[in-house]
């Protein structure tokens, strides 16, 4: 029996097996482009996939399939949040240049402070769960402040990490 299909009858059919959501989505913190795998390893071998749009290194593994609004920046960062690399649109966003962010805190390479003192990166990261429509402030490189959304997503490989998604409102 494939992967996606679960053994257990649906409610509504006594004799078909019901489909779930097993297989796993992935983005690319890059250009943004969604995709699909069973086992997001590339082909039989056991390196993990890059991205087949941009060439990107690697893809994010997300629960489920994620729309990122428009005008939106990607911050992938290890599991001690220090960014470790910046995607198209984060530039526009924040104002800094991937160099200036590499190795640094993400609140503190992006300036972030969220709404009510809230620390919505060491939640994702503590508790690896995801993080969503999270107000914060950005201190743009330009030095004016900016009303943002970010949505924040734990890595789920054994490596740990988050990726960070800043979206002004």
């Amino acid at each position: 029996m494939a992967a996606w299909l679960h053994s257990t009858p649906s409610a509504g059919s006594p004799n078909r097996p019901r489909q779930t959501s097993a297989v796993p989505y992935f983005i690319c913190p890059n250009c943004q482009n969604r995709s699909f795998d069973e086992d997001g390893r590339e082909g039989l071998s056991h390196q993990a996939r890059g991205c087949h749009e941009c060439g990107f290194g690697f893809v994010f593994q997300l629960l489920e399939d994620y729309f990122p609004r428009p005008g939106a920046g990607f911050a992938v960062c290890d599991s001690e949040a220090r960014v470790i690399a910046a995607g198209k649109g984060l530039f526009e966003v924040t104002g800094r240049l991937e160099q200036t962010l590499i190795g640094q805190d993400v609140r503190t390479a992006l300036a972030l402070t969220f709404a009510e003192g809230e620390d919505p990166v060491g939640t994702a990261l503590e508790w690896g769960v995801r993080q969503l429509d999270k107000h914060a402030t950005l201190h743009h490189g330009a030095g004016i402040d900016k009303q943002l959304i970010c949505d924040l997503f734990p890595a789920y490989d054994d490596d740990g990490g988050l990726l960070v998604v800043v979206t002004p409102v």
